[in-house]
C-alpha cells in the first residue's frame, strides 16, 4: 500500500510539473466561467457545459493517459527491477494520472459553478462533477489497458483516438441507425441496453436526467426517465459507469501483472 500512494503521488506531480495539468484546469475553468457569464442563464450553461465535458474528458483522459504510460516506460522498468510489486505499481499509476486529471477537471469546472450556479442548480453540478471524475477513471482505464497491450505508440494512440470517436461519435449513429431499421417494434428495452454499451451516452443521460429536459435527452434518454423515472436511473447510470471503470481497469491490470517488459 505504501509503494502504490508513492508511485501515484509521483505521477500526479509529475503531471503537474509538466504544465499540461495546469493548462488542462485552466481552459475547463475558462469554458466554465464564460459559459455563466455570456450564456445569461445558469441552466443554459449547464446544458452546454454538459456537452463540453462528455466531449473532452473522454478524449483528454484516453490520449494523455495512454501517452503518460508510453512515456514513462522507462520508470516503469526501473521500479519492476526493485522490490514494488506490479499491483501497486499499476494501481499506483492509475491513480496518479486518473486522480490529476480528475482534479484538474473538479478544480476548474467546480469553481465557475459554485460562484455563478443557484440553490437550484446544485443537484446538477454535483451530477456534471461526478460524471466528469467517472468519464476520467473511465477512459484512462482503457488508455492503461490499450497501452499495455501494445508496445508501439503510435498504434496505441491510434486505438485510443479510434476508440473515443467510436464512443462519441459513430456509436450514436448506430444507435439511430438500429431504431429507424427496426422502427416497427419495441425499442425501448434494446435502447437501454445499447446506453449502457457506451459510456458517454452513460454520462450524457445521467446527467441530462437531473437536468429533467426530456427533449434535449433524445430517445435513449427519454426512455430512461419514461421507465426509471429521474432517481432510478441516475443510479442506474451510476451503476452502469462503475462496471465501465472496474472492467477496463481489471482487464490492464491482468495484462501489466502477465506483461513480459
Amino acid at each position: 500500500m505504501n509503494a502504490l500512494w508513492k508511485v501515484a503521488r509521483f505521477t500526479a506531480t509529475d503531471i503537474f510539473r509538466s504544465k499540461w495539468l495546469p493548462v488542462y484546469t485552466v481552459f475547463f475553468f475558462l469554458i466554465a466561467e464564460g459559459l455563466f457569464r455570456f450564456s445569461g442563464d445558469s441552466g443554459q450553461a449547464l446544458v452546454s457545459l454538459t456537452n463540453i465535458t462528455i466531449l473532452l474528458i473522454p478524449a483528454a483522459s484516453i490520449i494523455y493517459g495512454a501517452l503518460y504510460f508510453y512515456g514513462a516506460r522507462e520508470f516503469i522498468e526501473l521500479l519492476l527491477a526493485q522490490p514494488v510489486g506490479r499491483k501497486p505499481l499499476f494501481t499506483g499509476l492509475f491513480s496518479g494520472i486518473a486522480g490529476a486529471l480528475g482534479g484538474g477537471f473538479l478544480i476548474g469546472t467546480g469553481l465557475p459553478c459554485l460562484l455563478h450556479g443557484t440553490a437550484d442548480d446544485r443537484i446538477t453540478i454535483l451530477a456534471i462533477l461526478s460524471i466528469g471524475v467517472m468519464l476520467t477513471l473511465i477512459f484512462v482505464a482503457l488508455a492503461l489497458l490499450v497501452a499495455v497491450r501494445s508496445d508501439e505508440k503510435v498504434r496505441g494512440v491510434g486505438i485510443c483516438l479510434g476508440l473515443w470517436l467510436a464512443f462519441a461519435i459513430l456509436y450514436d449513429g448506430l444507435i439511430w441507425l438500429v431504431l429507424a431499421l427496426f422502427a416497427d417494434y419495441p425499442l425501448e428495452r434494446a435502447a437501454i441496453v445499447m446506453t449502457t454499451l457506451n459510456p458517454i451516452d452513460l454520462g450524457r443521460v445521467g446527467i441530462m436526467l437531473r437536468l429533467d429536459i426530456a427533449a434535449l435527452m433524445g430517445y435513449t434518454g427519454a426512455v430512461f426517465e419514461q421507465f426509471f423515472g429521474s432517481r432510478v436511473g441516475f443510479t442506474l447510470t451510476s451503476g452502469a459507469m462503475l462496471a465501465w471503470i472496474v472492467a477496463p481497469f481489471m482487464l490492464a491490470l491482468r495484462s501489466f501483472s502477465r506483461k513480459d517488459f
